[in-house]
């Protein structure tokens, strides 16, 4: 019996073109791969979560800590991922571009490109011969400080009033016979100064809208009181009504129930009212003593209160005026003489002289 021989079938495949599809498969993988890369990369969410990854941190580590990490990352590459907070300096000069500065008396109008710049939020105009300030400023709705002194002002528009976001108004050492009321329209402003404007006499009463105002500053002027406004300023904590006409104290003054410091030297104030006890915040008080003869004794004993009274010094009289006071004086004895000698003789001319005269002080004025 012959034996067949069995044959099998053995398939040859070409392992080029199986190399060739797999290739082109890790190709394609690779191009859409780089793809979603370079859309992580453009997209904005991998740097915020690492800017909310890195505040989290910050929020649990301490203030050296902090200012480590803070120079480690400058030398890192998140720096350029712009996590790191702007420097004091990059600060100062993003400040710098909402600020106008104007200095020196060569001055004597404001820029015109000026008016066109209303997104700055300061102005700081001192010492030039600027006679006002021009009506466009109501466009500078941003304006939190305006300082302005020294400038020979002789008054200010009445578009001031527009100024909402106002936190500071500085109009020291103008000519300012009068303040506008629109002014109280600022409901924002905390601070104002207006010392040494020479005529200034009165405020408006529209002022009393500025509830927010905690420093007010009207020294070297010509109030012969504390305006009806200014009581009505319920957070007022530091009054300045320094060398100004007064000689007597509202009532009322307790309505100021915030106050803190109160300076009224160079007044002719002869009388403290009982009611300034009643403010409990009071700190400071200055007064001058010259005229002054009544005081709550609460205020002298309070070891809280800081009450310094002040008295005129003659050194600094001309020498006019010294004669003048000597000449007085000699008046005044010659005249005191004369009475005494008046009374002894008619105490003569009597059968019995009072017992008292031998005790008796006179200090009269005929």
């Amino acid at each position: 019996m012959k034996a067949e021989r069995i044959g099998v079938d053995i398939p040859v495949y070409d392992l080029s073109l199986i190399r060739g599809l797999w290739e082109g498969r890790v190709k394609k993988y690779k191009q859409r791969q780089k793809k979603e890369e370079e859309r992580i990369s453009k997209s904005a969410l991998a740097k915020v979560e690492q800017q909310w990854q890195y505040r989290i941190a910050c929020r649990k580590l301490k203030s050296a800590e902090v200012t480590a990490l803070q120079c480690y990352l400058e030398r890192s590459a998140l720096s350029e991922a712009h996590l790191l907070p702007n420097d004091d300096k990059d600060n100062d000069a993003d400040n710098k571009k909402f600020i106008f500065e104007l200095n020196g008396k060569k001055w004597m109008k404001l820029p015109e490109d000026l008016q066109y710049m209303t997104y700055l939020k300061e102005w700081h105009i001192h010492g030039t011969r600027i006679p006002e300030i021009p009506t466009y400023i109501e466009a500078f709705v941003d304006l939190h400080v305006l300082d302005v002194p020294k400038n020979g002002l002789t008054k200010l528009p009445a578009e001031i009033g527009k100024l909402i976001n106002l936190r500071e108004l500085n109009v020291n050492y103008n000519k300012l016979l009068s303040i506008p009321p629109e002014l109280g329209e600022c409901g924002n402003l905390e601070r104002l100064e207006m010392t040494a404007n020479g005529k200034l006499a009165e405020l408006p009463f529209e002022l009393s809208n500025l509830k927010k105002l905690t420093h007010l500053d009207v020294a070297e002027n010509q109030f012969a009181g504390i305006p009806v406004c200014v009581l009505r300023m319920e957070s007022l904590k530091c009054l300045d009504i320094s060398n100004n006409r007064l000689k007597d104290l509202p009532e009322d003054i307790d309505r100021l129930e915030s106050l803190e410091m109160l300076f009224l030297h160079k007044n002719n104030v002869r009388y403290v009212p009982m009611t300034m006890t009643n403010l409990i915040h009071l700190k400071m008080l200055v007064i001058s003593a010259d005229e002054l003869y009544s005081i709550p004794s609460q205020l002298v004993d309070n070891p809280n209160i800081k009450l310094i009274r002040l008295y005129d010094n003659p050194i600094n009289t001309n020498n006019e005026d010294m004669n003048e006071m000597n000449t007085d004086a000699d008046a005044q004895d010659e005249r005191d003489k004369e009475f005494i000698k008046t009374y002894i003789e008619t105490l003569q001319d009597r059968d019995i002289q009072p017992s008292y005269t031998t005790k008796v002080s006179l200090s009269c004025l005929l």
